[in-house]
């Protein structure tokens, strides 16, 4: 049986799976870099690949799902080189499976409509995705797996990243909660504060997003970050860190 690699490319994190079939192999995390050709990550990928005893002539196809443009040329003559142009790029004429109920639907990333299929098979609806990387989404899904929005907030990196270099005193610390809200010192005070306000801010949106859905929704993290938030709130139910990747292989099903 062969390898799909499903690329999710954020704008903090490529992340990358190997499926043989319906089951991930492995996952790996590399930083997002732009300027990277399509043979750097031939090398890269195959690298990767060899730690599992695979290489690129095992792989199959490729299914793509990018928010940042230039990663998504790169990897599509990347496909088109080295592995014979076998890919699937997530976007406008594709076949999703998803109604997109908002304004504009072509405005709609590729790894919120991967979150929306995903969730909807395997935890059904209504549900809202909590998605925790660079900006940190909410994404609303019906009872039906319709798209129905949902919202933006700042990643906690990139916010605590612009409070240490705004505030000459301040420094950057670990983000991990304290043991105590009330900081006793600046690195617990800050701990607390970007940790526990965070948690806030996820607690108040999905609160509000409950109203206006009239109901209860199941609440499911994923990315990056999601395993050091959603253990300090009752607001999340389950964490999913590859729900993005299984989101792509479902899309790539439907297309292939």
């Amino acid at each position: 049986m062969g390898v799909l690699l499903a690329l999710d490319v954020g704008n903090t994190n490529l992340v990358i799976g190997a499926y043989r079939g319906t089951d991930l192999v492995r996952t790996w995390r590399a930083a997002t870099a732009v300027e990277r050709t399509e043979d750097e990550l031939a090398v890269m990928i195959d690298g990767l690949l060899a730690r599992e005893e695979l290489g690129l002539e095992d792989v199959d196809a490729v299914v793509i799902g990018s928010v940042v443009p230039p990663l998504t040329l790169a990897l599509t003559r990347f496909a088109d080189r080295h592995l014979g142009g076998r890919a699937v790029v997530i976007g406008p004429g594709i076949k999703t499976g998803v109604r997109l109920r908002v304004d504009n639907p072509s405005e709609v990333g590729a790894d919120r409509i991967a979150n929306t299929l995903a969730a909807h098979r395997r935890y059904g609806g209504p549900a809202i995705v909590v998605d925790f990387g660079t900006s940190t989404n909410f994404d609303v899904v019906s009872a039906e797996g319709d798209f129905l929005g949902g919202s933006f907030a700042p990643g906690i990196e990139v916010a605590s990243e612009s409070l240490f270099g705004r505030a000459s005193r301040l420094f950057r610390v670990p983000l991990t909660a304290p043991k105590d809200v009330v900081g006793k010192n600046t690195a617990d005070c800050l701990r607390s504060g970007i940790v526990y306000g965070y948690v806030g801010l996820v607690e108040g949106l999905i609160a509000r997003i409950h109203t206006e859905l009239g109901g209860r929704a199941r609440v499911i993290a994923t990315g990056g970050l999601a395993t050091t938030i959603a253990p300090l709130t009752r607001a999340i139910e389950k964490v999913d860190e590859d729900l993005t990747l299984e989101g792509l292989r479902m899309l790539w099903e439907l297309n292939s």
